[in-house]
Formats: structure tokens, sequence, C-alpha cells
């Protein structure tokens, strides 16, 4: 993919009005385009922040005041010349700049233009740049924590040993086949396995945190279940500290999913609400019993809601033990009115918040269970998806060992894996597939 020499400008803040608004500018002409409307004595020195006065060229008259910051290549977001001008946030005065600098020649930077550029020119590997992202999207502390250690390199500097190991191993291989009449020892088959299983448990690693980090970047599915009236849209309203969904006593008075978000353990979570599972003949009621085994399908947590002043009937016991190899936590309510209990299950009152706290607690201990304790995860598809392929790459690497076949033949395999480590970073990932992953950053980023 190539550089585009283009000087781009775009505004840098969010739409609307503010204290401060800024617009940036960077190319090689960043700086000459827009001296003509500032009122500097002296170009500004690098990474110097200088005030200025903004005026109409064609009037002379006054426009805003402003500071002006001037970053030079290399030694930039970009990797470019960029320049910073920050003003009031009137939108007319941005649209003024914008359109200043548009008219003495640059154009209009697309979403994501000035990260592409950093990546470009090598300022960022492509895991950093979605971390650019993931950063502005970031909802809660933990994600905001997480994507700044991503784009600090986390991530990178995890496989750079991994890679590091698939090159000496290829190199050894290349070496053997290339001088075979010099006297260079050909790696005998054990050795080679060796090496490949010295990559592979590493990267099985890394492929493996990819269920906690798509839960960190996406947000986790809570779906709450349970018989009518075992207290479910108390216990919804509850953790969402306010009531959202209605509560009566009478049986079957959630007839639909009801949805909020909200956050626990650092982690953003959709709550969903369902309908009571039990045998109806009332149309509505049986669509919303309908949906809420949709949402009990694909949830990424399930709180089973049992009344713990009765025991578990059958059709409970039978969606527990449907519920084993899942993410789940059996919720015993109404303990209010039934302190006693001792049947399995976590105590909670709905109604006086007993137990609540420990609730929030067990649900965070559930998202964060199994999480890598190493920084340096994968956050999205195409991370994972080029980790799966590596490894499907070099587990055919070691049939290919087994099966003695020529070490010609197996380096097609771990030039494979090398491609797909390359395709995480960016190393040789197609023009196409940037423009893609870009376009969904904001503008003037």
């Amino acid at each position: 993919m190539t550089l585009d020499q283009d000087t781009i400008v775009a505004i840098a803040t969010p739409p609307g009005r503010g204290g401060i608004g800024i617009v940036r500018l960077s190319g090689t002409t960043a700086l000459p385009l827009l001296l003509p409307i500032l009122t500097l004595d002296s170009p500004p020195s690098p990474r110097e922040a200088r005030f200025t006065r903004i005026k109409d060229p064609s009037t002379g008259h006054l426009i805003d005041e402003a500071v002006v910051t001037f970053f030079p290549a290399p030694h930039s977001y970009t990797g470019e010349d960029v320049l910073e001008i920050a003003s009031h946030g009137a939108p007319v005065v941005l649209d003024f700049l914008v359109q200043s600098a548009l008219e003495a020649g640059a154009r209009l930077a697309r979403p994501g233009e000035f990260t592409q550029r950093a990546f470009l020119n090598q300022r960022l590997d492509l895991t950093q740049a979605e971390a650019v992202r993931d950063l502005i999207e970031a909802q809660t502390l933990h994600q905001a924590r997480l994507a700044a250690e991503q784009l600090g390199g986390a991530l990178s500097r995890r496989l750079a040993p991994i890679k590091q190991s698939l090159i000496h191993l290829i190199a050894a291989l290349e070496a053997g086949i290339d001088f075979a009449e010099d006297d260079i020892d050909v790696l005998p088959d054990h050795e080679i396995l060796s090496s490949l299983e010295r990559i592979t448990r590493p990267l099985q690693a890394l492929e493996a945190s990819f269920a906690y980090g798509r839960i960190l970047h996406s947000g986790l599915t809570l779906a709450i279940v349970g018989a009518p009236n075992a207290g479910k849209s108390s216990l919804f309203n509850r953790l969402l500290d306010r009531d959202r969904a209605i509560v009566t006593a009478t049986p079957g008075t959630t007839r639909d999913l009801i949805t909020e978000h909200t956050a626990i353990g650092g982690i953003p979570v959709q709550l969903i609400d369902t309908a009571g599972l039990r045998q109806t003949t009332d149309e509505a009621e049986s669509l919303g019993i309908a949906r809420s085994h949709e949402a009990l399908a694909t949830a990424d947590l399930i709180l089973l809601v049992t009344d713990s002043g009765q025991p578990l009937s059958p059709d409970e016991r039978t969606l527990l033990e449907s519920l084993a190899a899942r993410p789940h936590l059996l919720i015993r309510n109404k303990v209010d009115l039934h302190p006693h209990c001792t049947e399995p299950g976590l105590s909670t009152s709905a109604l006086t918040g007993t137990g609540i706290e420990a609730l929030r607690n067990a649900i965070a201990a559930q998202i964060h269970s199994g999480s890598a304790a190493e920084s340096g995860l994968l956050t999205n598809r195409r991370q994972h998806h080029a980790i799966t392929q590596s490894l499907a790459s070099l587990a055919e690497a070691r049939q290919a060992v087994h099966h003695r076949l020529p070490h010609e033949l197996l380096m097609i395999n771990l030039y494979a894996a090398l491609q797909a480590l390359d395709e995480l970073t960016g190393a040789t990932t197609s023009g196409d597939i940037l423009n893609l992953i870009f376009s969904t950053f904001c503008i003037g980023k």
C-alpha cells in the first residue's frame, strides 16, 4: 500500500460547540498552508505551543485567538509534519480553518487517515493502530487501561519472541537445504519437532486469550432466565440500580426481552431480562418465551434465578444440567422471605439488596476467570484469525516432519505460519484490508 503524499486536514475534536476545538494537518505543506492566516512573527519552533491570532486574509479582521503547535517529521504522530491549531470550539471558527487549508491546497482527511499514515510510516504496527480505535471507543476505565497497554505494544512484544523463534527455525532449515554440499548439518527431526513445540505453545496461549479479549473489547451478554415470578425483573432492576423492567406479583408480566447496558468488573455488560420459562397457551407470552430461549442460547453468561422458598423444579433441574458446560450462576432469590435457605446457589434478595454485591462480584469473577495474567491479548476476529491460521500451518509442519517429507515442503508450511503472524502486525496485510480497518476510525484520528 503506497503512502499518499497529499497534505490532509480535519477537525480532531468531537462535533458541536466546546471550550476548545482542534484542527489538525499532516503532510509536507502542513505548516506553510495556514501561515497566511496566523499572526506569527516567525515559524513556530518544534513541539513548542505558540500563541497566535487567526485573521481573515481578505479583510484583515480578527477571527479568534489560538495556540498553534508544530511537530516536524519524523517525530510526530503520523511521522510527517503535523500542525495542530487549538482555537475556541465554535464550529464556524473550526470550519474557517479547515476551509482555509482546503483553499490553500490541502484535502479533507478520510476516517482514520492520520493513524493510517502513522502505520505506513512505521510509527505504529497494526495491532497498535487498532488499539488507538479501542482506546477512543472505551466505555470503562478497564477497557481504556488495556487498550493503552496494546497501544504501547503489549501484543507486539508478546508476539516478537515467538516470531523470532520461527525465523531462526526457518533460517536453520534454509541453511541445511542451500549449503548441503558445504557440510552444514541438517536439523534432525526431533530438534525440528522440539522447535515447533516451543513456537506452538505460546501461540496457543495467545489464541486462548481471545475468549477474554473479545469480551473485553465488545462487552458481555448476560441473560437472566428462570420460571415466572422468581424475581428476574427485580434482579434486573437491582443490577441496573434503577427501575427499568415492570415488576408485579402476577406471573408472566415480562413477555418480551428487555435489554440495558451497565458495567460490572470494568467490562460493559448487556443485561437481558427474559420472559419466565413455562408452558402457556397465551400467544404473546409464547413468543416471549421463544425469544428467551434464543437469548439463553447466545448469552455469554447466564443467571438462572429460582425462588429460595421452593425446591428446584424438574424443569429447573433440567435447565441447570444443560448449562453445566457453559458459564452460569444459580441464584436463589427472595431470601428476605426465606432466610434459612440451605439449597446450593447464591442467595439474594432483589427487594432488600441482600447478596447483590456478592452477585456482582461473582459475575466479575466469571468474566475475568481464565483471563491471561500477562498483557497482550487478541481483541478482534482479524487478530484471532491470523493466529489460528499460523497454528494450522504449524500443525501441518509437524505432520510433514512425522511423514518425513522433504524439508522444501516443510518450509512451505513454516513460511505460511510466518506470513500469518506478519498479517497480525500488518507487515504483509493487503491495502484493501488496511482501508477496511482504518475506515472504522473517526475522522481526525
